[in-house]
């Protein structure tokens, strides 16, 4: 013990004294609550981490004596989201314009295809069958009042998701019409609002809710299989692989379960920001055995997808909304690609989490990037601008001045890009 306590000085002293200490212990908090913030937000990276080769997919060999049966059916074209479209060279900048349909209604997510038709989810909850070749309308279906979403198809079905229905007690809704006539099929009311893009496998549709529900329904009359209850929203289209779903929730937890019992195989948390967990928004992709998705701490994410473990994580400084797209690019070899609120695109080593290349957009990225063949498609929020970059280089391939979200697909001859209002039919030069 001092032999001069703090009551034994004049109060002056006193005063100085013990604002002195407060001083040294709120910097003392800040230190620490600095370099805590920055070891749970910064990068992290296991070297020798488990890493699985897969081969680069290709495009399936065409039906001989069947009409053009082509398919782009799920958001991010494959079950495992990857958002990588193998198209032939040719399929690639510059490109003539072939026609634009206008919705007059803000387009979030990009279509789907089978045949001749493309199927749009606008905002306002319209869903729209679009000729592939001249961009008029086969028919429009309002199925709610407001959507975020992009639907599925089967050769006879398209499904999609409703955030707000318009009726309180079941906001939320999920609905199947005739493909070629726009006919409802069936409609399931949900009790909240589901902006989660259904994927379809089979004959059981999976997709995500606010209130953390994640449904397995019968694809054929909607009545449900089973749910899984996450611990936060789940805003993200489940993604597929081995029998296994992967997602992130709104808690800042990324889980795998089972696509037939929704039993829960692991789930692991964010480690994210100081006063909470991150949150998830993105949709994972799922290759090399692992599970890449953004959150809104700022980082890009890598799990083992058998067990969950972190492999590594990269900081990008602002949000990550963005959902990745994923491929073994020539040169760089396997690679993930997704911008960031900071306004960068990135090319990050799938296997090491180091940044091959970075593209400065100038505005927010929150929208998903596509690969088709060698180019990586993506939009800028802020500025309202579409990309198209080599995946190889970052160099600028393409650009046109609309597109604020989740931009481009394919049918393996044109591209079809999601503009503000509009959907370009685009054409190779």
């Amino acid at each position: 013990m001092s032999r001069f306590p703090l009551r034994m000085l004049p109060r002056s002293k006193r005063l100085r004294a013990a604002l002195g200490v407060l001083v040294l212990l709120i910097a003392a908090a800040a230190v620490g609550g600095y370099l805590y913030e920055r070891h749970r937000t910064g990068s992290i990276y296991h070297p020798h981490a488990r890493f699985v080769a897969e081969p680069t997919p290709t495009l399936p060999k065409p039906v001989k004596g069947e009409p053009d049966r082509f398919a782009w059916p799920l958001y991010g074209y494959t079950k495992n989201h990857t958002r990588f479209f193998p198209a032939a060279a040719s399929v690639h900048p510059p490109f003539r314009q072939l026609w634009v349909h206008n919705t007059h209604s803000l387009l979030e997510f990009p279509p789907v295809i089978y045949g001749d038709h493309i199927f749009q989810l606008a905002d306002d909850a319209v869903l729209s069958a679009i000729n592939r070749s001249t961009g008029h309308t086969f028919w429009n279906t309002p199925i709610g009042r407001l959507s975020a979403s992009t639907p599925a198809v089967s050769a006879s079905t398209v499904y999609a998701t409703v955030l707000s229905s318009g009726n309180p007690s079941s906001p939320g809704r999920v609905v199947a019409l005739n493909s070629k006539t726009g006919a409802i099929r069936w409609s399931r009311d949900l009790s909240s609002p589901s902006e989660s893009s259904p994927l379809l496998d089979g004959n059981r549709l999976f997709f995500g809710s606010q209130s953390g529900i994640v449904y397995a329904l019968d694809a054929r009359t909607g009545s449900v299989l089973w749910t899984y209850h996450a611990a936060g929203a789940v805003k993200a289209s489940p993604s597929l692989s081995g029998g296994v779903l992967y997602f992130g929730d709104y808690s800042g937890h990324v889980q795998a379960i089972s696509e037939q019992t929704g039993r829960r195989l692991w789930a692991s948390s964010s480690e994210g920001a100081l006063l909470g967990s991150g949150t998830f928004y993105s949709t994972a992709a799922v290759m090399y055995g692992r599970v890449f998705l953004g959150n809104t701490d700022g980082r890009i994410y890598a799990y083992d997808a058998s067990s969950g473990k972190l492999d590594w994580a990269v900081q990008t400084g602002a949000y990550v909304y963005a959902s990745p797209a994923v491929t073994n690019a020539p040169g760089l070899g396997p690679t993930i690609y997704l911008g960031s609120y900071d306004g960068t695109f990135y090319a990050l080593n799938a296997r090491s989490g180091s940044i091959s290349w970075r593209f400065n957009a100038h505005g927010r990225i929150s929208g998903s990037a596509t690969i088709v063949g060698r180019t990586v498609y993506f939009a800028d929020l802020g500025q309202h601008r579409t990309y198209g970059l080599g995946i190889s280089t970052g160099r600028v391939l393409f650009e046109k001045d609309t597109g604020a979200f989740d931009p481009v697909i394919s049918d393996g001859k044109d591209i079809y890009l999601t503009g503000y209002t509009g959907l370009y039919g685009l054409a190779p030069r």
